[in-house]
């Protein structure tokens, strides 16, 4: 039971003496250290009876140095064994030098903050390289010995990552396609051109918007079930285990990604497309009275195949990389949950920002070829 902290001072025929009970501690304390204080104040020597306190915690071991502090010899305390260790551990962090204040150097710290970025970023270089370099020889491996290729996690990724994906990948596009129709009927209107918008919409999304935004939404689902997956199986050591065993990690976990996500995309592109231009067609319909027989038509005539493969060709590249940061980031998870979350983000960011600059390049590259 707890009851508070008291004392009483007694004074014989040697020093004077303070008796302690009670449970001195951070709730039961209230200001009994201030009242022992003031009662040890005019005394030069004194004891501390220890013996009948209760509970004792840092707090209390705290006030009850301070009030002592210059009127009781560390070897005038009686206390128990818990107790007089408490006390002595707190003795010695009152005497710990006080921690150095450090004069801010604003010039020196962003040059530290500058090198360890350059840092960094050299050393993700050189782990994507052996990344790669392990993955190379993974796939002259396979190539040389097919069956040692594991196809049923090929399908089990293609399913998670392909047709799982499909609902969201559709309605997403669905509505950037109706989204590029209302500004192509909107900016085109004052002109009187509004038949164009077909072909707005048509290039916008076989070209860009179809891939783009499939790969955006695979970067957030399959980048990031990637890293989680093989992060998690690392932490777990289960890894370190198939190692162990014989068993190549990159056969088992990431080749079997890369070929899936690979075999997947242009579908899901393909689906993507569709969805897009429905909802461009539906959106001409409905708001420029362009009858879905004349827009398909003009999609035909005007736009072509040839932006629906420029789009698609950029699939494989797109599927590669996903896979492959995705992959990477999960290898390189530690042992905590920290390192984990910290991953998973990197590779969803990473991914993301690939995919953008990646299509950027695409972009250039096919203003050079005039296509």
């Amino acid at each position: 039971m707890d009851s508070p902290a008291e004392f009483t001072v007694s004074r014989t025929e040697g020093d004077p003496v303070a008796a302690l009970t009670g449970d001195w501690t951070a709730v039961e304390m209230g200001d009994a250290g201030v009242r022992l204080k003031n009662a040890l104040l005019n005394t030069e020597q004194a004891k501390l009876d220890l013996s009948h306190i209760g509970r004792c915690d840092t707090a209390g071991a705290f006030a009850i140095l301070r009030a002592s502090e210059g009127r009781v010899a560390p070897d005038a305390i009686t206390a128990p064994l818990g107790t007089g260790r408490l006390i002595d551990l707190v003795r010695h962090a009152l005497k710990a030098d006080p921690v150095p204040h450090t004069q801010a150097r604003p010039f020196y710290d962003l040059l530290t903050r500058l090198g360890r970025g350059l840092f960094h970023v050299a050393n993700e270089a050189y782990e994507t390289m052996a990344f790669v370099g392990h993955l190379l020889i993974s796939v002259a491996r396979l190539v040389v010995s097919p069956s040692r290729m594991r196809w049923a996690p090929v399908f089990n990724v293609a399913e998670r990552a392909g047709l799982d994906a499909i609902p969201i990948i559709i309605i997403t596009t669905f509505f950037i396609g109706a989204v590029v129709g209302f500004l192509g009927a909107n900016a085109l209107a004052a002109f009187g051109a509004q038949v164009f918008a077909v072909d707005l919409i048509g290039v916008g999304v076989l070209r860009e918007f179809g891939i783009v935004i499939t790969a955006v939404l695979l970067a957030g689902r399959s980048a990031s079930s990637f890293a989680a997956e093989i992060g998690s199986m690392k932490m777990n050591q289960e890894i370190d285990a198939m190692r162990t065993m014989g068993v190549d990690p990159f056969e088992a976990l990431v080749l079997p990604r890369f070929i899936g996500l690979l075999m997947m995309i242009p579908i899901l592109t393909f689906m993507s497309d569709l969805a897009g231009l429905s909802g461009g067609l539906v959106v001409s319909w409905t708001t420029l009275n362009i009858s879905p027989t004349f827009f398909i038509q003009r999609l035909l005539d005007n736009v072509g195949v040839t932006q629906f493969w420029l789009g698609m060709a950029k699939g494989p590249v797109m599927a590669l990389v996903i896979a492959g940061i995705g992959c990477r980031q999960g290898m390189e998870v530690g042992g905590d949950v920290e390192s984990l979350g910290r991953r998973v983000t990197a590779a969803v960011v990473h991914a993301i920002f690939s995919i953008i600059m990646l299509d950027a390049v695409f972009a250039l590259f096919y203003m050079k070829l005039n296509l």
